[in-house]
């Protein structure tokens, strides 16, 4: 599959998450594991980092979204407000499983080749699309240093010394196919299909 045409079906896919319901997001987390079972481990370690993420939003929305209090009790979140919780909560749970899948089928190299092909059209509205996929494609090999994943902060300073990478970012773009194409109008479909349902 076509690098971009895979970002493509993943930017439908996290669009669509938003605009469907518990069935809707049990079987894309299903799907999305099942068409590859090796992001399975990405995902359980995505999942683990962003526990304290799930925890703070879950409670966030569960207490200050109004409506009825759980059993009448004041201190208690409303029922409305655990309902949003845990739909938001399982659309981030989703996401992360479609990340996961992104990565394990694409690399740093094919998702660097994905967004440069994305985004090569915005060239004509003067985007300096190269720079941009340089710089991320220098802040991905950073942070597989040892080191540097914790010291973010001073990646993001101007004058920063980063150790030494490439000097030269090649990449290597497939031709469309055929198939690239259907699928990527296939998931535009799907994406307009969850928004009007």
């Amino acid at each position: 599959m076509h690098p971009s045409a895979a970002l493509i079906i993943w930017l439908a896919a996290v669009f669509a998450i938003q605009f469907v319901g518990y069935a809707g997001l049990g079987a894309l987390l299903v799907a999305a594991l099942l068409l590859t079972p090796q992001a399975m481990l990405p995902w359980l370690s995505y999942l683990r980092r962003a526990r304290w993420l799930l925890v703070s939003l879950f409670l966030i929305l569960a207490y200050n979204t109004p409506g009825e209090a759980l059993n009448d009790l004041a201190w208690a979140p409303s029922y409305e407000g655990l309902d949003e919780a845990g739909r938001q909560a399982a659309r981030l749970v989703v996401t992360l499983a479609c990340l996961a899948v992104l990565f394990v089928r694409l690399g740093r190299d094919g998702l660097i080749c994905a967004l440069w092909g994305v985004l090569e059209p915005l060239r004509r509205c003067g985007l300096d699309v190269d720079r941009l996929v340089v710089r991320l494609s220098l802040v991905l090999e950073n942070l597989q240093s040892p080191g540097l994943q914790k010291d973010w902060r001073s990646m993001l300073a101007l004058d920063a010394e980063l150790p030494g990478g490439a000097n030269v970012v090649s990449l290597h773009l497939p031709r469309w196919a055929f198939l690239d194409v259907l699928y990527s109008i296939l998931a535009a479909g799907l994406l307009v299909g969850a928004i009007v349902l």
